[in-house]
Parts: structure tokens; sequence; C-alpha cells
């Protein structure tokens, strides 16, 4: 029995001593991985890319050319393989998931560390708190651009603009407090006033206006739509604010 003769296609990608193309190196790997021999082919300076682009007419590389014919950039090569391309305006809730995944798997490490279980009522204590410092991480990355999406919707920050840029402070610092467990008074108001005020921004903005706008609880470079997964975080902050002022009060129990 013969075996069948070897796919080949060629790729063009820039290689060049202060840059290799990220795109180029991961059409590589999809063609190895597709059962393409590569034909790899590179492009060692600006001037010879600006000249091979110009040949072909197009605005990128990588090229990929399989049995004579251009099939595009990486893109193009996922597309030309039946695979998934990824529209980068498009709604996405993958974020808001893999941050919630990972600090509930903190809380539940933290919560085997220091107590011998995973499964205690500190752990979802601190799995709310968790999220709450990640989440005010996110927003201090670009406490401008988070901003200036807050103020689209969050009723407090319309009225009083500096607002926008205090929150995510005020977030982060009542999270580690909860962390922490100490001074519980200033903890339960902080979440008390901005989890409240957001929940009633979300739902006003979301509910009864029906607006179409996205969300800045991941930070200002969000692609999550505001509803549900706002208004969850604002309620989480609000129940444990709640709870903490009750378990200060000796009205709950560990």
């Amino acid at each position: 029995m013969t075996t069948p003769p070897a796919r080949t296609a060629i790729l063009h990608r820039m290689v060049m001593q202060d840059h290799v193309c990220p795109w180029g190196l991961k059409a590589k790997d999809l063609l190895r991985r597709q059962g393409y021999v590569v034909d790899d082919r590179w492009l060692t300076t600006r001037e010879e890319t600006d000249a091979f682009k110009a040949e072909h007419g197009v605005k990128t590389t990588p090229q990929t050319f399989i049995d004579g014919r251009r099939i595009g950039g990486y893109d193009d090569l996922r597309r030309f393989f039946g695979k998934r391309v990824r529209d980068p305006g498009a709604t996405s809730y993958r974020p808001v998931i893999m941050l919630f995944a990972m600090t509930a798997l903190m809380a539940l490490a933290a919560s085997q560390a220091v107590y011998g279980t995973p499964f205690t009522i500190r752990a979802g204590e601190w799995f709310i708190a968790f999220s709450m410092c990640v989440l005010a991480l996110l927003k201090l990355q670009d406490v401008e651009r988070f901003s200036a999406m807050f103020l689209n919707y969050d009723l407090l920050a319309k009225r009083w603009v500096p607002y926008g840029s205090v929150y995510p402070y005020a977030e982060g610092l009542a999270g580690v407090l909860m962390v922490s467990g100490a001074l519980t008074w200033l903890s339960v108001t902080i979440a008390l006033v901005i989890g409240g005020i957001g929940a009633v921004s979300v739902f006003k903005a979301v509910y009864i206006d029906k607006r179409d706008i996205k969300c800045a609880c991941v930070g200002g470079d969000s692609k999550v739509p505001l509803g549900f997964v706002s208004l969850t975080e604002n309620v989480m902050m609000v129940a444990m604010a709640l709870w903490m002022a009750l378990e200060a009060g000796g009205m709950a129990t560990m």
C-alpha cells in the first residue's frame, strides 16, 4: 500500500531580527496540525515585506498558499479549515465566567488551607470578596476608560462625575477589608452604597429604559452587555454587606 503524498502549503511570514510575527507562528502551527508540510518562507526585512505585499496585492502577512491558491492570513486559514473565527466586536461572557470560576477556586483553596475543607461559609464570603478585588483590579487598569463607560448608566456618576473614578478604588478597598475581616463597619458601608446604587442603576438602564449598552463591570474594554452580570455583581456586594453586618451583630455564625 502506497503512502499518499504529503500535502504542502507555502507560508510567507515576517521573521526579522527585532520582530517575529505571532500570526505567522500561529498559521504555521495550524497548518502542521492539519497535516500539511510547510514550505516556510521568511520575509526578513521591511523592504522585502512591502515588496511581497505589493506583488500579491495584500495588506498584511502572513499569507498562505495551497495548491497554487492564495488562502490569505491566519483568520482566512482558519475559515479554510472550517474553524471558528473570533469576532473582536462580538458580545462575550467568557471574561466574566472565567473570572468567577477563578475566584471561586481561590476561595475553595483558601478555605482548604485554613479550615482543612473547601466547603465552608467562609469560602462563600471569600468568593464574593475575591471577586470584588479582581473586578476592581480590571477597572483600575484604565480608570478613565472605565469611568467613561460607567457614566453611560450609573445614576450617581451622572450627577457627580468623579464617582466614576472613585468607584473601582472603593470596590477594591471593600473587597480587601472583607477578605481580612477588618473594619467591618467601613466595608459594609461601602458595599451597601456602591452595590445598592449600582443595582438600581443597572435595573433602570436595562429593564426600564431598555438600553443596549456594554457593561463596565470588567473594565473599560468590555464586550459584556449590561444586564444580568452587572446586576449580579452589585447584588453580591449588597448581600455580602448585609451578611457581614448580621455576622458582626452576632446574628449569623460561621
